[in-house]
């Protein structure tokens, strides 16, 4: 069990509140854990800190609820199951319609399940009769997935596990996606519901809801599920996902195909009640018959229950044969104080409860008060009873103590609870069986023996994992779009690289990029060809402090001019021996490397001869000296 916390209690309060969103019937595991996650992204460290969070920031309450709502989805999720209610359930439903037939499809996210329900229900019907027929709806309280669902647009890879002569026969495409076809979408029906707070849909045929109950809490779950009874016609099916069950609601639905979670409404019986009877008539009063005293005497000491009559004063005023027979009492014991007998004190301490029967004139119950009698093998259960008399003047005469013998129904009790854990040990192992989790075996196997509340729990546990699967598969596939977009980007640079490269390398000029400090960042090709320097030799490397010929400290106020954002153009010429011993005639311009936000960052510098002709390369002879 999760401890409440208020600030997270007082957090899903104001999303009620103020965005209609009721969040207090969903499961606090995984529900904090969703929250948890979209407060990693934000500032706020804790719960109050992110209601005051969203008090200030309206568009937050966007991002917060596409976080908490997973719409994991896809056609015909789940196969076997589909082609289970294809082969086994529809044929029937349809047959026993005559009229339309209403389909429900709650949770719906982005629409793939009612379109898979369309295409399943156009197969049994053929495509004319479902247009004249069906009506579905199909509900959920994410609207921006109800808006993707409304577009009925999806792409191959959303298409993927469909088969491809359904994919023809009931998609359009559309570019690179594809469409459901127009004449069967007007038969579906978007529209926004809250599964907890709004009314819903009534005369359904076949409610189709999956994987969404297992986000509620035990609480919600019945309330829901009711509702779904509510919402079915008559004989109406309810497709379930594999992580739900309907253990604790038995008498409204009925397993039509228990291991795909298919059920059918189950109608409510009422007992019939009978005619009523008038009052009995007055029984006529007739004369007492001779020895009735002695009559009520024989009945008293023959009476099944065993019954001892204590007077006021304290002295046993009576007994009779069966509690003579457990308690070993004898007619000497009548006449004797009753504090002196063993049964006041065995098996149950009976003196002051006689005090308080006598002082409260009330019966005292004393319940399952276990005897073993001498010489007997088995203990007995009593309910003991401590009965005030009172004479026809009303004053106290005494008391009675009965002992009704509960031994037989308390074996029936035990007997019971016995058969009520062998049949929640029964649905715990078929349950297991059917979800073939391994860790909820292990977790049956060791909860074999408790009732109802080992059962929800484990449920519950169930759903969690579930539910855990959806928020992996949710969030695998943002990866994926994240990898896809990274590619992209990735290709991008990839190209603008390469133009880049070949721009440099086709220029006749020496260019030269360097950053603030004068570190060099580009060296192109021709800049290598004139002073006889790798451009991995160059980048990196200080522009002053590199020795190629050029005379740097002749070019450093240029450089700096530029950098300090003094001139945007300072042209001068040099006449400079290179590393190969080449005299060569350079015109220099400096230019600023400016961006848009951040102003001047670096300098560029073009390097031309003056005199004609391109510079001599590795193999050219240097030139003679002067």
């Amino acid at each position: 069990m999760i401890e409440t916390d208020p600030d997270f209690e007082a957090l899903l309060v104001y999303l009620k509140e103020t965005r209609g969103f009721d969040f207090t019937g969903y499961k606090r595991s995984s529900l904090m854990r969703r929250v948890d996650r979209r407060m990693s992204q934000v500032p706020p460290a804790d719960y109050a800190e992110y209601l005051d969070y969203l008090q200030v920031h309206p568009d937050e309450f966007t991002a917060l609820f596409n976080t908490i709502l997973i719409n994991v989805t896809g056609f015909f999720r789940d196969p076997d199951a589909w082609a289970a209610l294809h082969r086994e359930v529809l044929p029937r439903l349809v047959a026993e319609r005559t009229g339309p037939i209403r389909v429900w499809s709650a949770g719906c996210a982005s629409g793939e399940e009612a379109y898979t329900l369309a295409m399943t229900l156009a197969e049994v019907l053929g495509i004319e009769q479902f247009r004249e027929r069906v009506k579905i709806y199909a509900t959920d309280v994410d609207d921006e997935a109800l808006a993707h669902a409304r577009l009925a647009t999806y792409s191959a890879r959303d298409l993927q596990g469909v088969d491809p002569d359904l994919v023809a026969k009931y998609f359009e495409p559309a570019g690179p996606r594809y469409t459901f076809r127009k004449d069967m979408r007007r038969s579906v029906i978007f529209g926004r519901n809250d599964l907890v707070q709004d009314a819903p849909i009534g005369r359904i045929d076949l409610l189709v809801c999956r994987n969404t109950l297992m986000y509620f809490n035990a609480e919600t779950q019945a309330r829901v599920v009711s509702r779904f009874h509510f919402a079915l016609a008559p004989g109406g099916v309810l497709f379930m996902g594999k992580a739900e069950m309907l253990l604790r609601h038995a008498g409204l639905f009925e397993p039509l195909d228990l291991r795909r979670r298919i059920f059918q409404r189950a109608d409510r019986v009422t007992a019939a009640g009978g005619p009523l009877l008038s009052d009995p008539p007055p029984t006529p009063a007739w004369a007492q018959p001779p020895g009735l005293d002695r009559l009520r005497t024989e009945a008293f000491l023959a009476s099944p229950v065993a019954q001892v009559g204590v007077s006021a004063d304290g002295v046993v005023a009576v007994a009779n044969r069966q509690a003579e027979h457990l308690f070993g009492l004898s007619p000497r014991d009548v006449g004797r104080p009753f504090r002196e007998l063993d049964l006041s004190y065995r098996p149950v301490e009976l003196r002051g409860h006689i005090e308080q029967a006598r002082a409260e004139r009330r019966t005292v119950r004393l319940d399952d008060i276990v005897f073993k009698p001498p010489g007997a093998g088995e203990e007995l259960h009593f309910d003991v009873q401590i009965i005030p008399l009172a004479d026809a003047g009303d004053e106290p005469s005494g008391v009675v103590i009965v002992f009704h013998d509960v031994t037989a129904s308390r074996r029936l009790q035990e007997e019971l609870e016995l058969a009520n854990r062998q049949l929640e040990t029964a649905y715990e192992e078929l349950q297991s069986t059917n979800e073939e989790l391994e860790t909820t075996n292990e977790e049956l196997q060791s909860t074999v023996e408790e009732l109802e509340t080992t059962n929800e729990e484990l449920q519950s546990t169930n759903e969690e994992l579930e539910t855990m699967n959806e928020e992996l598969q949710s969030t695998n596939d943002e990866l994926q779009s994240i990898n896809d977009e990274l590619r992209d980007r990735t290709a991008e640079l990839n190209n603008a690289n390469s133009f880049m490269t070949a721009i440099l390398t086709s220029l006749q000029a020496g260019v030269i990029v360097l950053d603030r400090e004068m570190r060099i960042l580009v060296w192109n090709r021709r800049a290598e060809d004139l002073w006889g320097l790798r451009s991995d030799e160059a980048v990196g490397r200080h522009f002053l402090n590199i020795d190629i010929g050029l005379s740097t400290a002749q070019l450093r106020p240029a450089i700096r001019d530029v950098l300090g954002g003094r001139s945007e153009r300072v042209q001068s010429e040099q006449v400079a021996v290179n590393r190969r011993g080449r005299t060569v005639d350079l015109r220099v311009v400096c230019t600023p490397l400016a961006t848009e936000p951040d102003g001047v960052t670096g300098a560029i510098l073009v390097m031309e001869l003056t005199t004609g002709g391109n510079p001599p390369g590795p193999g050219a002879p240097a030139a003679s000296p002067a």
